[in-house]
């Protein structure tokens, strides 16, 4: 976080078991790419093989596995001691980092199916500046999260777009949040969500609206780029993509759980025309303009 001096009660380490072991909680923030790796490393340590820590995790997105795409708690508690099963948290909520350090009102949610341990992650987060509620909703907050992202790209592509365009503008960018949220919406119920109103509430609405037009969003930059920077020419296709996803120089999570989705429509027989029209465009299939055209088409 360059500009913002951090407590002097906070430590770091490289030694990932250090960092685990002895502790009453322990929030993971891997990216989704990692995520399987890094659990595999602290599954020995004392205190998480008798569940006596309660984890929760920041990481958005999905891994894959020989299944299909997997949700993070699905993952992380695969991983780890059975005690931990239905008892992992996951929090998510329209938060970029930067505004968080300025201490700016930021709301957040910590999912669980334990109600003990999505109360105690809620309060350990309660700090001034910080609006936290409690959610079963497991399924629809991952969903809302990983799925944002994707919706972002798009949104970052149509906003680079729209600065030459005469046919493109603020009309435009309002008409493709709301498809988007729709199509996060479909795609949580056709994975299991359990709640309406986690769509339209601050998981939904609340973290599509700040990822989609928030100056630190990286996968609205992503978006921007594609358009700006040619930023797909570096690679042959998604895969490639994802592969060599280090050349970007940052990481849009969006790019990669565009597959992931673009992999549980296959499954599921979903029509999602925004997200495929994006794994198109990351694929090589079609241009971005295309896909913009094509969603006045597909309604």
């Amino acid at each position: 976080m360059p500009g913002y001096k951090l407590s002097e009660r906070i430590t770091c380490s490289n030694d990932i078991v250090e960092v685990a072991t002895g502790k009453e909680f322990l929030i993971i923030a891997s990216p989704s790419l990692y995520l399987a790796s890094t659990i595999s490393k602290i599954v020995n340590v004392p205190n998480i093989a008798d569940g006596s820590t309660i984890i929760a995790a920041l990481t958005k997105g999905f891994v894959p596995s020989d299944k299909g795409p997997r949700l993070i708690l699905e993952t992380i508690e695969g991983a780890l001691p059975e005690i931990y099963k239905d008892c992992t948290v996951y929090v998510a909520g329209p938060s970029h980092a930067e505004e968080v350090a300025m201490g700016k009102l930021t709301g957040l949610v910590a999912a669980s199916l334990n109600p003990k341990n999505s109360i105690k992650v809620r309060e350990l987060l309660k700090v001034p500046g910080l609006y936290v509620v409690s959610s079963f909703d497991i399924i629809g907050v991952q969903i809302c999260a990983a799925a944002k992202n994707v919706v972002a790209v798009v949104y970052g592509a149509l906003d680079a777009i729209a600065e030459t365009s005469d046919f493109f503008g603020d009309n435009t960018e309002s008409l493709l949040m709301a498809a988007g949220l729709n199509e996060i919406q479909t795609l949580g119920f056709a994975m299991g969500a359990t709640h309406a109103e986690t769509f339209t509430s601050i998981s939904g609405v609340g973290d599509l609206d700040v990822t989609c037009k928030s100056k630190y969003g990286r996968n609205r930059r992503f978006g921007q780029d594609i358009i700006k920077t040619d930023m797909l020419s570096k690679f042959k296709d998604i895969d490639d993509l994802i592969a060599n996803v280090g050349k970007i120089g940052y990481l849009p999570e969006g790019a990669i759980a565009c597959k992931y989705v673009h992999e549980i429509c296959v499954k599921k027989d979903l029509k999602l025309p925004l997200s495929e029209g994006l794994y198109k465009v990351l694929n090589k299939e079609i241009t971005p303009a295309e896909l913009l055209l094509k969603l006045q088409d597909s309604r």
